[in-house]
């Protein structure tokens, strides 16, 4: 007997597409995250949004906010989800120090970027970040354009 080929699947949960557009991402971060069994199971279903989520530095901890998780129609009966319950993050001690550095003295901005599995767990990767004006998006959006004409016209001499 030949033996199937199994589909090699992605290991990103989610991607926030849209935090490359708002912001200037200058450094990434990696950081577990902590769940309950609903959540997970929701997760590989792939029934998550962290477009509008953002993470809060309190109390020396780093939680994600504003995130949606929708449960399973399937969830089980005697627990009542929240959806958009705060999750904790789960950092080192030196990287949480520097990030509140930056946030509380620099003003930046900490945003999660992409979520993924690494070794059958979740992580987060969380950007810091500074916002971007409205003339910042428009010569980020005309770089992307000029880069796109450059590439037609050298394929096409």
């Amino acid at each position: 007997m030949a033996k199937k080929k199994q589909k090699k699947s992605s290991n990103t949960i989610a991607i926030n597409k849209k935090a490359r557009h708002d912001y200037f991402i200058e450094q990434r971060y990696e950081a577990g995250i902590a769940l309950q069994g609903w959540e997970v199971k929701s997760l590989r279903a792939g029934r998550i949004q962290i477009q509008e989520s953002y993470v809060i530095l309190k109390d020396r901890e780093a939680f994600l906010f504003g995130s949606l998780i929708t449960p399973l129609p399937s969830a089980s009966t005697h627990i009542h989800p929240d959806p958009q319950r705060t999750r904790k993050l789960l950092l080192h001690r030196s990287e949480l120090t520097k990030l509140i550095g930056s946030v509380e003295r620099k003003g930046y901005t900490l945003i999660p970027t992409a979520m993924y599995w690494k070794h059958g767990i979740v992580k987060l990767e969380v950007g810091l970040a500074k916002g971007k004006q409205a003339h910042d998006k428009r010569q980020t959006e005309k770089q992307r354009d000029w880069n796109r004409e450059k590439q037609r016209i050298l394929k096409s001499h």
